[in-house]
């Protein structure tokens, strides 16, 4: 199927969602909370509830809008490449419905073999009609590229040659992905093992806003610990595909005021880092 450009500049949706504290703390689950019984309660048990900022850069990879914004890409391919999720207040209610209107802003060729990148960028708005974030997100469409569009912008987060200021480690539960999908993002790569297998993995991989959610309650331990909705941006590459049972190493230097920069390494393994070129600011 030939790439479809003339969707470039098109408005998606509104997609909505309707939410209560369950869906928060499954949310949560599927992003480690609680994997030992005890550790960030305060996300999945309804006795003083708190929102994980990353629930708002999972609406723009909920299946409905990836399969509504096809644009002519192979689905088998489709990995998320990166985020930049930017709070324009916290999101601090423990139900509602969240309408996102998601604008296709660019296609991108990485050439022959190395895919299509895609740019989306969405705003979420809660029932009231106020804006809670905006996530430009970026895939990785890993066949097809090599059909003539553009090149795609660089963007280079520095990453500093010297010790962490913080580190976090964590293993991610076997049954990670599993939880996560129910949140939303039933791609069977995350599921089914022949899928996996058909496409080059081992096993089916982690969603990445599961790991990234990993990541930001890291930082919240660390940094700002209790308050998370403190958080007003997250930004991140995603470099390398988790498997679930990996061990996680969230590595952060704080770079001025209210601004960290972050990679998630593995803790054991000198390999790509599954997370790279992260910036996360809070006020």
């Amino acid at each position: 199927m030939a790439i479809n450009t003339e969707m470039v500049g098109q408005t998606f949706g509104p997609f909505e969602r309707e939410y209560d504290y369950k869906d928060l703390i499954l949310f949560a689950l599927g992003c480690g909370c609680g994997a030992d019984g005890r550790t960030d309660l305060e996300y999945v048990y309804e006795k003083d509830l708190k929102v994980l900022p990353m629930f708002g850069a999972m609406p723009i990879v909920d299946s409905e809008v990836t399969k509504t914004i096809d644009y002519g890409y192979n689905y088998a391919g489709s990995l998320h490449w990166g985020f930049d999720l930017t709070f324009h207040r916290p999101i601090t209610k423990l139900s509602g419905k969240l309408s996102t209107s998601v604008l296709l802003k660019g296609l991108f060729d990485r050439g022959e073999g190395r895919g299509l990148l895609a740019q989306h960028v969405g705003d979420t708005y809660d029932e009231e009609g106020n804006l809670l974030f905006t996530n430009e997100s970026w895939d990785c469409l890993i066949y097809d590229g090599g059909w003539g569009g553009p090149a795609a912008p660089k963007d280079v987060v520095e990453i500093p040659d010297r010790e962490p200021d913080f580190e976090v480690e964590e293993r991610v539960p076997e049954n990670q992905a599993l939880i996560y999908r129910l949140s939303g993002d039933f791609h069977p790569q995350h599921v089914d093992w022949d899928y996996a297998r058909a496409n080059g993995q081992m096993k089916p991989i982690l969603h990445a806003v599961s790991f990234a959610g990993v990541a930001s309650r890291h930082f919240i331990q660390s940094v700002i610990p209790g308050e998370p909705e403190r958080l007003t941006r997250f930004k991140t590459r995603i470099t390398a595909s988790v498997l679930p049972g990996a061990t996680l190493k969230t590595q952060m230097w704080v770079m001025g005021e209210g601004v960290v920069h972050f990679r998630v390494i593995d803790a054991f393994a000198q390999a790509k880092p599954y997370l790279n070129f992260g910036i996360i600011e809070w006020s």
